[in-house]
């Protein structure tokens, strides 16, 4: 691996974050999110101009509702940014061999520059293996071991894309996260592992708090920076947050009666906090978007091997800093 720093899509000079009449002002991810995809346009646009279409291949396996919606969004994403899209959707039978033919086959199509499944995959299907199966190259969903473990070292080629997301949000609140105590509550392979070594390459004292865990407002509390991500409605209350902390919501959970809530109470929360992220509106944007800048960067790449014949190209570019 190399040294060369990784260049990620800057926040937008120009871009203001919405105060509200409030304690905390609210990070805007719908906002931010949009800006960055005008920035991406730019890109596709420099990629089309010397032969490069970018192209993101995403699998859907099952008629999940919930995962169709999730799919309808990425491709809808990619249309909106000139990213030419692969829908393949394979019956809920579909055998875990057939699975794998078909990423082998993405694996080998120049023209898909990221390939993404769709989670969860039918239970007879080993979803590890599948992930594995991608190319460490068109990993855009960055779940690949060569990925993940890039973070524990420094280096990753495609970090996941929600903790991407989250730090980009952390950006616009112009905080320095180096020294700060954060404290992650979920400890999936998705976000809340990933986050944690994310914030360590910039040396946040980070804390994973998860089900197991005792007493966890003990643990948040403390927290200058909480990040939520365990999928229960309600779970962080205003008596375990710290007076001025930045709130990170990454739940999305719907309610009986249809309305789409975080792991948070916003609405108490909000008068404590110095910055919060509202649900919907948050964190779930960046998610897709960080999907687009990971498939560009994955372009991009193509494209100067493609010139200069460079295979060490691929090679991770180091994360502290990003």
């Amino acid at each position: 691996m190399n040294s060369t720093p990784r260049k990620h899509p800057p926040t937008p000079k120009h871009f203001k974050q919405e105060t509200e009449p409030m304690t905390a002002r609210i990070i805007d991810g719908k906002a931010l999110s949009k800006q960055l995809r005008e920035g991406f346009k730019t890109r596709v646009g420099t990629l089309v101009a010397q032969g490069v279409t970018p192209g993101l291949a995403v699998i859907l396996v099952g008629d999940n509702p919930a995962s169709r919606v999730y799919v309808g969004n990425k491709v809808k994403a990619c249309e909106e940014c000139g990213v030419r899209s692969f829908h393949i959707a394979l019956p809920g039978d579909t055998v875990e061999s057939e699975v794998l033919a078909t990423i082998a086959r993405l694996n080998a199509d120049p023209a898909v520059h990221g390939i993404l499944i769709q989670l969860p995959l039918p239970p007879h299907i080993d979803g590890r293996k599948v992930l594995e199966a991608i190319s460490v190259h068109k990993d855009v969903d960055g779940f690949h071991l060569y990925n993940v473990g890039g973070l524990v070292v420094g280096n990753t080629i495609f970090p996941p894309c929600t903790p991407y997301g989250v730090q980009l949000l952390l950006d616009t609140t112009g905080t320095d996260v180096a020294g700060k105590n954060v404290v992650v509550v979920g400890a999936s392979n998705i976000v809340g592992k990933p986050m944690a070594l994310m914030l360590l390459q910039r040396e946040a004292t980070v804390t994973i708090c998860h089900a197991k865990t005792r007493d966890l407002a003990q643990h948040t509390i403390l927290a200058d920076i909480l990040i939520v991500a365990a999928g229960k409605p309600g779970l962080i209350v205003p008596q375990m947050v710290k007076q001025g902390a930045i709130v990170i919501d990454v739940g999305i959970n719907r309610l009986p009666d249809g309305k789409i809530v975080g792991d948070v109470d916003f609405e108490g929360v909000k008068e404590k906090a110095s910055w919060i992220t509202p649900v919907p509106g948050g964190v779930g944007p960046m998610t897709v978007t960080m999907l687009i800048e990971n498939t560009l960067r994955s372009a991009e790449r193509a494209l100067r091997m493609r010139q200069t014949d460079d295979y060490q190209d691929w090679e991770a570019p180091v994360l502290k800093g990003a």
